[in-house]
């Protein structure tokens, strides 16, 4: 029976070992096929898998049964159970609040540092795990009681991956008022830094301001994606500390009491906008905040506002039925939401839900995973109303 159950598929080309695939429900089976490998065989080439939650197995796990090919010409069968450091396959549901994943912080071998740069950049003593894109908030920088980077906590920052220990993050920590930070020699071993699993569970949402480039044309760099589109309306919060308070939408010298807003007229990049908003006399951004000043700091924000963003797409000759609105977490890859189409707002709910493929969906030897970066991945999910018993 079909009553209930769903159905999806699609194909995706793999930004590396892991990907999560969004989806209107939780699938309880998934299908994989790695067109890239089927069509040139080879050697430990993962060319197929799949994965039943119910699957019998003598384990509690869910469970990975995946087909490859072991040499050019011959396939084996192989059971793989995901684990925390090489996950398989598995759902994901992401609720109303931000979710984060485990502390990175000071215990050892985990040590970490921060150089005092434009930008920063992060120096784990393990592998962090990380891939360009992923969203994380430190907490706790201080190198001393009166020294270190904690003008820096509590703020979502995309990381770019520049190794398997190093990563930076979007973020002008150059000035005189910061301190390169350290784990291992900071006086209270405070520091830490958490993954937020799911950053856009709305958007575009509101972006903390990292720098502004003030001219004929206003150039705004966030420290997350700002998910923002051409012609999208916007307004900014910049508490005077930062300066630039010129751009706040209220008070309006001109017109008392009607908020000043802008339009984006370019996206540069996944943090960086430009708006028609003439700020050559308006006083210059200030990113080097006392650390005194952190306990009770506001950030500066930009903010959706108006009828013209991702918030719906338009339903055309070439475009899906039902096309839902996407968001741009990184680069030029645009993620679909679980949403149908939409009015167009400020704002597009996005809690997240769909599956995972884990860097552990790969040969018993170790030799290939079900995906390397830029295969062309083909798959199918279900949930079924009627599982009967064995």
């Amino acid at each position: 029976m079909t009553e209930y159950s769903r159905m999806a598929k699609g194909r995706f080309t793999a930004p590396g070992t892991s990907y999560a695939v969004q989806l209107p429900f939780q699938p309880d089976f998934v299908e994989l096929w790695n067109y890239t490998n089927i069509k040139t065989a080879g050697t430990n080439k993962v060319t197929r898998a799949f994965w039943d939650a119910k699957l019998f197995d003598g384990s509690n796990n869910p469970t990975m049964l995946q087909l490859y090919s072991g040499s050019a010409t011959s396939t084996v069968f192989d059971i793989i159970t995901g684990s925390s450091t090489s996950p398989g396959i598995g759902t994901f549901s992401a609720g109303q609040l931000l979710q984060f994943g485990p502390a990175y912080k000071h215990t050892g071998s985990t040590d970490f540092s921060i150089t005092a740069a434009n930008p920063p950049v992060v120096t784990t003593g393990t592998a962090h795990g990380l891939v360009s894109g992923d969203v994380i908030i430190f907490e706790g920088l201080y190198q001393t009681a009166v020294t270190g980077m904690a003008q820096m906590n509590g703020i979502p920052f995309t990381v770019t991956v520049l190794s398997p220990t190093t990563f930076s993050v979007p973020w002008d920590g150059s000035g005189s008022n910061y301190t390169a930070f350290d784990t291992s020699t900071s006086t209270d071993n405070l520091g830490l830094w958490k993954k937020v699993l799911y950053p856009y569970l709305y958007f575009p949402g509101t972006a903390v301001i990292s720098a502004i480039t003030l001219g004929a044309t206003t150039t705004v760099d966030t420290t997350d994606a700002h998910n923002f589109v051409v012609g999208q309306e916007v307004a900014f919060r910049i508490p005077q500390e930062w300066g630039t308070t010129e751009l706040n939408s209220l008070p309006n010298t001109l017109t008392p009491g009607s908020p000043v807003y802008g339009y984006v007229i370019a996206v540069t990049d996944y943090n960086t906008v430009v708006v028609n908003i003439n700020s050559s006399a308006m006083t210059a951004f200030n990113a080097n905040q006392p650390i005194d000043d952190v306990p009770g700091l506001s950030f500066p924000q930009i903010v959706a506002v108006g009828d013209v963003n991702t918030g719906g797409v338009a339903i055309s000759a070439n475009s899906a039925l039902y096309p839902p609105p996407y968001y741009v977490p990184i680069g030029t890859t645009q993620v679909n939401t679980i949403n149908g189409p939409a009015i167009k707002g400020a704002f597009v709910n996005n809690t997240s839900q769909g599956f995972t493929i884990g860097s552990g969906v790969a040969a018993a030897d170790g030799t290939a995973t079900i995906m390397a970066t830029n295969d062309v991945i083909e798959w199918r999910a279900y949930l079924h109303d009627i599982s009967l018993p064995v």
